[in-house]
């Protein structure tokens, strides 16, 4: 993984959504092992103790797992990332749209602009259900 971070959010806020991203795009697949906090500070160039909190916000999503012999993993609860895959694309939408109201677009301009862009990058379905995560 790159591990570039902004100086607006704190590191471990940025650990954490790298992560999710991973598990929620499939890069980091089901059951999956993660590295240890230190091999992963190491990496990141942060302090453990970063990695750690960003560990345990994942958990708390329930993303992640700890085993105490074996270290952590990424869930195998397919309803759940993609539940989380649903919140997380629905919170992006409503960006978006927000973003073109205060372009002066209404949602169904905002929409018809989607779905040019979406026909210009050979998507040829707009409003299909995403791929389940398994």
């Amino acid at each position: 993984m790159e591990w570039a971070f902004a100086d607006d959010r704190p590191i471990y806020a940025q650990i954490v959504e790298q992560i999710e991203m991973g598990i929620l795009s499939g890069e980091c697949p089901a059951g999956s092992a993660l590295p240890s906090v230190r091999a992963l500070a190491l990496e990141a160039e942060v302090n453990p103790n970063t990695v750690q909190r960003a560990f345990l916000e994942l958990e708390s999503l329930g993303l992640v797992r700890t085993h105490r012999t074996s270290g952590r993993t990424v869930t195998e609860d397919g309803e759940l990332v993609m539940a989380v895959r649903r919140r997380t694309a629905q919170g992006r939408v409503e960006r978006f749209l927000a973003d073109m109201r205060s372009l002066g677009f209404d949602a169904a301009q905002a929409v018809s602009l989607l779905a040019e862009a979406a026909g210009q990058q050979g998507c040829s379905v707009l409003g299909s259900e995403p791929k389940d995560v398994r």
